[in-house]
């Protein structure tokens, strides 16, 4: 059926995720032309979307009225010419017994097999008779059962500049058989001048089938190439999600490739080292899942790059758990000459990232570098003092999550080295200052980075579609997430936008 097309719709933008082919040093011409994120729909994921969109958009066009009035004229012994009309042909049910996608080398195969139709249609006759000297009519209405109707289409897929091109390669509708049953006017009189227009009537189903099997592809293909190539993520960023490459067709599955990484809002350079990787597209095990979503680092590490760029990873810490460590009372005996010389002033910590942090992803864990320069400043009399800087070089340990249709995640601190990089108060006796600065790390900027990582940037999903018993894979540079999807029922199914929350 029409419906059957919008299949793709779903598939082609509901799901977005990651495969890199990662190069070092890129710049950001050459990083348009390459995929860091993928996705691989399985054979499960689209039956589920398929069997939805058959049930959803049958709904949505039916009643479906036939363009065509069918006229016909014979000659009957006795009675002379005998003109006949059926119009008003509607299709008001459908019932398809089952259905298959397919997709492969040729193209996607969808086909929906023993369907049937109900339909309803008026008729009407005329005639005159040298026997009599008037013309007679008749008229009603009837009731038409379409069966074995089989419907399929070969739709192609290709990447043309960042937006994915519909094509529809064959198509058709046959009918097997149908059964007209004539209702008012002496219609157990007529049936058999009416059953002469069967073949009409059978062709008149299968072109208004086809017919909107095409305007469905038409309108497919307006909608594919009218996807946005960016996503909001927030005011600073961005997701590049304009596809890269041809999509993948194998015998039970199809692959989308997308660049995947943070882009800025405003368009300002951003530092991009991503080391190059080649490693299997998405890693689900077996064929349980509909969905498999394989995130490569270096998607994360554009998001580094690009808050670090926007200055966005740069805060004065001016409240702490323990607030009396920033005043200098609180260091007399950490940094005596601090207190000597500025004696019971407040502080604040002017925490800077020196680099952007570096994510790395094994096996079994994700791991974070991160540089980071801290600044003691003394207020006095309104004034603010520089007095320290001390250089910290932090590793944490990570873990994700999925949090509705984001991936969040949280850190946790695991090492902490620093030394000193200026003091206008003296040498720094480091090893006093370091249990000072790890708890301050572990109170104040860990939970910091958490409240952000634990709301988690988007993945692309067509609005009232969730991902559902989702399971966390790692492996060497790359984090997969396999998940079911649900639907939550809505009357705007026709009106898809990318959710971006």
């Amino acid at each position: 059926m029409a419906p059957l097309t919008f299949f793709l719709l779903l598939i082609s933008s509901l799901f977005l995720s990651s495969q890199a082919h990662l190069h070092h040093r890129l710049q950001p011409s050459e990083t348009q032309d390459e995929s860091f994120t993928s996705i691989l729909v399985s054979q499960q994921g689209l039956d589920f979307i398929k069997d939805l969109l058959i049930n959803k958009a049958i709904s949505s066009i039916i009643p479906l009225q036939l363009p065509a009035t069918i006229e016909k004229s014979a000659r009957i012994p006795f009675l002379g010419g005998v003109d006949m009309v059926v119009s008003n042909v509607t299709i008001y049910k459908i019932d398809v017994m089952s259905s298959y996608v397919k997709p492969g080398n040729s193209g996607i195969v969808i086909v929906a097999s023993g369907t049937t139709c109900n339909l309803t249609m008026n008729w009407h006759y005329s005639y005159n008779s040298w026997l009599l000297p008037i013309e007679i009519s008749d008229g009603g209405s009837a009731s038409i059962e379409v069966e074995g109707m089989e419907v399929g289409l070969t739709l192609g897929l290709e990447n043309h500049e960042g937006t994915l091109i519909l094509s529809l390669m064959d198509c058709g509708c046959y009918v097997k058989d149908i059964i007209i049953k004539l209702d008012g006017g002496a219609s157990w009189l007529y049936q058999g001048m009416i059953d002469a227009f069967e073949e009409q009537i059978i062709s008149a189903v299968e072109n208004a089938i086809t017919s909107k099997l095409k305007d469905g592809i038409v309108k497919l293909d307006s909608f594919l190439q009218s996807l946005p190539k960016e996503i909001p993520v927030d005011d600073i960023a961005s997701l590049n999600v304009s596809f890269v490459e041809n999509p993948l067709l194998s015998s039970s599955s199809i692959e989308f490739d997308i660049n995947g990484l943070f882009t800025a809002r405003k368009k300002v350079p951003v530092t991009k080292q991503y080391r190059q990787t080649w490693q299997p597209s998405v890693l689900c095990t077996g064929q349980s899942k509909m969905l498999g979503i394989s995130l490569d680092e270096a998607v994360f590490n554009s998001a580094s790059a690009l808050y670090y760029d926007a200055e966005f990873m740069e805060w004065i810490v001016d409240e702490v758990p323990d607030q009396a460590l920033l005043n200098t009372a609180g260091w007399r005996f950490i940094i005596p000459q601090l207190y000597k010389k500025y004696p019971n002033d407040d502080m604040n910590l002017n925490v800077s990232l020196s680099s952007p942090p570096v994510i790395r992803i094994s096996e079994h864990s994700i791991g974070a570098s991160v540089y980071a320069d801290v600044v003691i400043d003394v207020i006095e009399a309104d004034q603010v003092i520089p007095v320290a800087c001390i250089s910290l070089e932090i590793s944490g340990s990570g873990s994700v999550k999925i949090v509705g249709n984001n991936l969040g995640g949280s850190v946790k601190l695991e090492d902490l080295s620093m030394s000193l990089k200026w003091s206008k108060v003296g040498n720094l006796r480091m090893y006093l200052i370091q249990p000072v600065m790890r708890t301050l790390v572990q109170t104040v900027v860990i939970p910091y980075a958490n409240s952000h990582l634990g709301k988690g940037f988007p993945l692309p999903i067509i609005h009232d579609f969730t991902l559902q018993n989702a399971e966390i894979i790692f492996s060497s540079s790359k984090v997969t997430v396999c998940s079911d999807v649900a639907y939550s029922d809505s009357d705007n199914l026709n009106q898809l936008r990318i959710r971006s929350e």
